[in-house]
């Protein structure tokens, strides 16, 4: 947001948008239930090169936006991601309140804010930050 005001400010005729960072996955349900059910996002778009190829998706909930892929040289697994967020108790409430079998995320205080953390069956870490 800083960069966009300083860049119209200047004249500068961009201006950066949310990044949308791609995210590992090894098996398309596990990733469905986890990105869509749990944590609530919405699938946007996916594509496939042709049938029975790994999939490439975009799943986004408000200006989150995070693209999955199942193509090995798209990420690495076990990434950690850093989300910036208001009313992230109330999020950890929403997440704890779904009683998903393989995640039950709590709040911590940090000296640079209140995060809740989640951690995909992939092994993909998403630290909710409200600074």
């Amino acid at each position: 947001m800083l960069s966009a005001k300083i860049g119209e400010a200047e004249g500068v005729p961009w201006r950066f948008e949310p990044p949308a960072p791609i995210v590992r996955i090894f098996d398309e349900a596990k990733a469905r239930d986890f990105y869509l059910g749990f944590l609530g996002l919405t699938l946007d778009w996916e594509h496939r090169f042709e049938p029975g190829m790994p999939l490439y998706c975009q799943v986004s909930r408000g200006a989150l936006k995070l693209h999955l892929s199942e193509h090995s040289g798209d990420a690495s697994p076990g990434a950690n991601m850093l989300v910036y967020m208001t009313g992230v108790e109330a999020w950890q409430k929403e997440l704890a309140g779904k009683n998903y079998r393989y995640n039950r995320p709590g709040l911590q205080r940090q000296d640079w804010g209140l995060e809740c953390v989640v951690i995909d069956p992939f092994g993909n870490r998403i630290r909710f930050l409200e600074e």
